[in-house]
């Protein structure tokens, strides 16, 4: 199979019309609608055919050696912002490293964690702000919204600042308190494996 590679270079920016679903199937980094293909990334076009097949169009980032998250990859993430059902967060890092894009990802409430799923509350697990360790279950959806879970007991909070802004010290798997003011504040702790602190 020879890849053919169109010359020169195209770049393309998220949203930009690519080409019709007659001249092309879509390929990773882009999405159809309305019979045409479009691009989700900003980075270089690609096109390749098998045996003069219809060419697969996928759209590749620049260093395309960024490291995606994966299925049962343990993520450090932030928290956006919380609701009734689910915890936004931030995807920062998977394993120890850094990503240059920070992928979005949702914690819903019967993934916080493993025991007594019914009575979980969200606001007494995450609040805005914290630094959580989670593991991806599934790759989600064109949004790359990955969705994300804290049931184990090493997963959860690692950072956490009170509402004085000072960073909390966790005290049990469901609470951290704040060193200066001594008030508790509920939270999913997670059990830190010392390979996962950010310095």
């Amino acid at each position: 199979m020879v890849a053919s590679m169109a010359p020169p270079v195209r770049y393309c920016i998220p949203g930009e019309r690519l080409c019709n679903l007659e001249e092309g199937s879509p390929g990773s980094g882009t999405y159809t609608r309305h019979g045409y293909i479009f691009s989700s990334l900003a980075g270089c076009l690609t096109k390749t055919s098998e045996n003069g097949a219809v060419p697969v169009v996928s759209v590749m980032r620049e260093t395309e050696s960024q490291l995606l998250p994966d299925v049962g990859a343990v993520v450090t993430c932030k928290v956006s912002s919380i609701n009734s059902r689910f915890a936004k967060v931030h995807i920062l890092y998977v394993g120890s490293t850094p990503l240059k894009n920070a992928f979005r990802g949702t914690i819903r409430k019967e993934d916080i964690r493993a025991t007594e799923k019914d009575k979980v509350e969200i606001y007494k697990s995450f609040r805005p702000g914290d630094i959580v360790l989670a593991k991806v279950i599934s790759l989600g959806d064109a949004q790359s919204n990955y969705l994300l879970t804290t049931a184990e007991n090493e997963l959860g909070v690692v950072v956490a600042h009170s509402e004085s802004g000072v960073q909390m010290v966790p005290i049990s798997w469901c609470e951290m308190q704040c060193p200066k003011t001594h008030t508790k504040e509920f939270r999913k702790v997670a059990r830190v494996q010392p390979e996962f602190l950010q310095t």
